[in-house]
């Protein structure tokens, strides 16, 4: 008779503790229930920055106030620029996230592979190689940003406002990604397949 493997139990969340969802101050909660209602799964970047209430909202609000607005670049072009800095900065919660969003916003099953392989041989725009191009001086090397780089943006159609938003994009997930790293975000299993 065959003795089944001993299941294993799921990795940790977070190395920090995380708060039961009943003990979370109740816009948090809120929040979190409707992301679950509308994805079928809480996204553990909730959980783990939910250890923190007022750093939860303050980076919810910065996010939404970011990927969510109003511009010329395209939801899945926002996605795209968190994919390949994440790269970067190797924080695997966000490449698998946010890569499951862009297959899902860009309706493309490969280019969030191909982003995060290498966004260069991707089957992108020259526009959008540009505009990550861009987002990796501002992860890497800010400090080297000059009227050169914005002559390039400007030269593939992207206005001083679209600039301000890929290196913020690039900014805000540089430090997202570092505390993913820090905390030991586990992305979803969910993610993985989503968009596929």
């Amino acid at each position: 008779m065959n003795t089944p493997a001993p299941l294993q139990a799921a990795p940790p969340v977070s190395r920090f503790p995380v708060p039961a969802l009943g003990d979370m101050p109740e816009d948090i909660r809120t929040r979190i229930e409707a992301v679950q209602e509308k994805s079928g799964f809480i996204p553990n970047v909730f959980l783990t920055l939910a250890h923190r209430p007022d750093e939860f909202r303050a980076f919810f609000a910065y996010h939404d106030a970011l990927m969510d607005r109003p511009g010329n670049l395209s939801k899945a072009e926002r996605e795209m620029i968190v994919v390949a800095t994440s790269t970067a900065n190797q924080c695997q919660y966000c490449v698998i996230a946010h890569g499951a969003i862009l297959r899902i916003r860009a309706k493309d099953p490969l280019v969030a592979d191909q982003v995060a392989i290498n966004y260069r041989k991707s089957d992108i725009t020259p526009r959008q190689k540009a505009m990550l191009d861009f987002a990796m001086k501002v992860s890497a090397a800010a400090y080297e940003v000059g009227e050169p780089d914005f002559a390039t943006l400007a030269g593939h159609g992207f206005t001083e406002d679209d600039i301000w938003d890929i290196a913020a994009i690039a900014a805000f997930f540089g430090m997202s990604n570092r505390m993913a790293n820090v905390t030991s975000m586990r992305p979803n299993p969910e993610f993985y397949a989503l968009g596929r």
